[in-house]
């Protein structure tokens, strides 16, 4: 089956590196011409110097904080002026952050919301409209399992992500009519740099490679997950492929979460 977004201009929010990164490049060997945001400059123009690179598609880099109004309006005003009208969002942007709910402070839960949920509300928000004239647009909200089965001490990420849940419905539901369709894939244990920070932190000797494989160990498919595989997974639903998928959150997780 082909999967192909040619001629098709996409945000990807978090995108110097993980998941964000393999989203980008998918889309731009699908054909896409794709605006790469994150908050690091350097970081973010090496990674979309190797995808214009590697796939010959055109690739912008929008160095941008989302997780203020001021960021967001900035951020789609350059990828407006980049590419032209925006076509698929990807709200990626985000991290794991978890502790004890009662040392999770108000500065803590508004970050959180700040960056993971109010950035989603914000650049759909202005996105929206446009889609619905247009009657095509893709909405994909990358949340993780947590949305679904929150675990003790994951605050305050499971509730943003469970916020963002509850987003994906609205917006589909608002959208479907316009054929603009919204939809969350949620991150088990895959591959990512936030599991390189974590071997950093208590490696204990081991390799990289040797961390990972015992990582992986425990969960039902024996390994972890590949931020390829994930990216395979938003690439199909940005596309017209997905054209009856829409309010859905897929577990990309290997069957870990026991929530279907």
């Amino acid at each position: 089956m082909n999967v192909s977004m040619t001629g098709r201009n996409a945000i990807v929010t978090g995108a110097s590196m993980g998941l964000g990164r393999a989203i980008a490049h998918r889309f731009a060997e699908a054909g896409a011409a794709v605006a790469m945001v994150a908050r690091r400059e350097g970081p973010l123009e090496e990674a979309r110097a190797a995808i214009a690179a590697e796939t010959g598609a055109r690739v912008v880099a929008v160095p941008g904080d989302v997780s203020d109004a001021a960021g967001c309006e900035a951020v789609i005003a350059a990828a407006q002026a980049a590419l032209g009208d925006i076509d698929v969002l990807v709200n990626n942007a985000g991290s794991s952050a978890r502790a004890p709910f009662d040392q999770v402070t108000d500065a803590m839960w508004q970050a959180d919301l700040d960056l993971k949920l109010f950035g989603a509300i914000r650049l759909t928000r202005a996105l929206f409209p446009g889609m619905k004239q247009r009657r095509w647009g893709r909405v994909i909200n990358v949340l993780n399992t947590g949305a679904k089965a929150p675990p003790a001490e994951g605050a305050p990420t499971a509730v943003s992500r469970a916020a963002g849940l509850a987003l994906t419905k609205v917006l589909a539901g608002e959208g479907a009519a316009h054929n603009v369709l919204v939809n969350a894939l949620l991150v088990g244990k895959i591959d990512s740099d936030q599991w390189r920070r974590r071997h950093a932190a208590e490696n204990r000797g081991r390799s990289y490679e040797e961390y990972m494989a015992e990582a992986g160990k425990v969960l039902p498919m024996g390994r972890m997950g590949r931020a390829e595989e994930f990216a395979d997974a938003a690439c199909f639903l940005a596309s017209d492929r997905a054209s009856y998928i829409n309010g859905t959150a897929i577990n990309v997780d290997g069957g870990l979460c026991p929530v279907v």
